[in-house]
């Protein structure tokens, strides 16, 4: 009877702490408890890349071609406009990164010479003479358009792109033939009234360089060679002030035509990783509906301990029997598990301290384990781990003599808790 009346006392103790401790855990998380919210998503793959990837460096050759003034015109008609035209060597280089498999930017810096037939001067026309020439460079950032994969779907290994560019640049054009010369008015009848001096018709603000900001427009056609190589033509247009070779007439604005080809060299491989949140969303619904299951459980717990406290209040004891009596009577553990945890370690001190003041009982630390995690025969053995990490504690730590505990292993087999699985992950402290 008095180890019963011992146990009795301990349960209730242990009964009135589990409920407290519940109560404040639902003041904690219950209410504000996680629900499972439908997540909608679009099934888009997104692309990215390291910054390291998709660099590349271009070299290309080809010819250009300009679309200036058409020449010299009198007045009366008498010299019919020409407008001959030469394509000459342009040479250019290029430095760029795809941003995205769809959009791409680049520096390109180009260098040609150009040649023109515009006459000047009315001797010039009549002479059927007049070819211009000048050298010319520029540079431009460009926007790049992979219209492919835009429109077709990322492919990476597609041999065969088209990509539209737009950009804007600076461009120098120098070296003009035929600046400075003086030119006579040839005897004709046609001529006869035009006056000696020349800079009366053409002016006198000749330049030795001419500046302008073109726009730039073209397109490429890509072929893919290997992961690291392109071969690429391209055509190209370029739109100047009306002042880039240095006539200003006709138009309000030049233009050059270009033709390239040359080759692309991909720095660190051409490539793209994808991810689509779509592939997660399970994930994420089943991780919260474990979340609103473990606090379904805790709230249910609390719900129990609460009835059964109002049940089975805890009688008052008289304080002479209570010195004897251990302040807890259990040491709980987390699934799986035979390590005690800090907030159990006071539970072990008190039955130390109640050891302590009673040096003739010796004790029995029993062990258990939950039935609805593990087998029978491993939860024997994780009890048991459990009731020598009890004993350990109290003989290592509180210097309790060993000869005054014995431990037993009960695991699945008996559930001291039957109505709440998880209460039996416990040890339980018997005389």
């Amino acid at each position: 009877m008095k180890a019963k009346n011992l146990y009795y006392v301990m349960a209730l103790c242990a009964g009135s702490f589990a409920c407290s401790n519940t109560a404040m855990a639902q003041d904690v998380f219950v209410d504000d408890a996680a629900t499972v919210t439908e997540f909608t998503c679009d099934n888009t793959n997104h692309y990215y890349s390291n910054w390291r990837n998709n660099w590349f460096i271009e070299i290309s050759a080809g010819g250009n071609q300009p679309l200036v003034e058409r020449g010299y015109v009198d007045p009366d008609h008498a010299l019919k406009p020409v407008d001959g035209k030469k394509w000459t060597a342009a040479y250019s280089v290029g430095f760029g990164r795809w941003v995205t498999p769809y959009l791409g930017l680049r520096f390109k810096g180009m260098y040609g010479s150009l040649h023109w037939d515009t006459p000047n001067t009315p001797a010039e026309a009549l002479a059927n003479e007049g070819w211009s020439h000048s050298k010319h460079a520029s540079l431009s950032l460009e926007l790049m358009w992979d219209m492919f994969n835009s429109l077709g779907g990322v492919n990476q290994n597609r041999v065969f792109s088209i990509i539209p560019f737009v950009g804007l640049g600076g461009d120098a054009n120098w070296d003009f033939l035929g600046k400075g010369k003086t030119h006579e008015p040839v005897a004709s009848n046609c001529l006869r009234d035009y006056p000696k001096n020349l800079d009366q018709y053409y002016g006198t603000d000749y330049k030795t360089v001419q500046w302008t900001l073109p726009v730039f427009a073209g397109l490429q056609f890509r072929f893919r060679l290997c992961k690291y190589v392109d071969f690429f033509a391209e055509a190209r247009a370029a739109f100047y002030a009306d002042n880039w070779n240095n006539n200003v007439s006709g138009n309000s604005f030049d233009a050059l035509v270009q033709a390239m080809g040359g080759f692309n060299f991909n720095i660190g491989g051409r490539g793209w990783n994808t991810f689509n949140e779509c592939n997660y969303v399970s994930q994420i619904a089943a991780l919260n509906g474990q979340v609103n299951d473990l606090r379904a459980q805790l709230l249910a717990c609390g719900q129990t301990v609460a009835a059964l406290q109002a049940q089975l209040p805890c009688p008052e004891v008289v304080e002479k029997d209570c010195v004897n009596a251990p302040l807890m009577a259990t040491v709980r553990f987390t699934i799986n598990s035979a390590k005690i945890l800090p907030t159990e370690e006071v539970n072990i001190y008190s039955m130390a301290e109640w050891l302590k003041a009673n040096p003739n009982e010796k004790i029995i630390i029993a062990g258990y384990a939950d039935k609805d995690t593990g087998t029978s025969e491993y939860n024997m053995k994780l009890s048991q781990r459990r009731a020598d990490a009890v004993k350990a504690e109290l003989v290592n730590t509180y210097g309790i003599a060993e000869d005054r505990l014995s431990t037993a292993a009960f695991g699945s087999d008996v559930q001291e808790y039957p109505s709440n699985n998880d209460w039996n992950r416990i040890v339980i402290f018997k005389q």
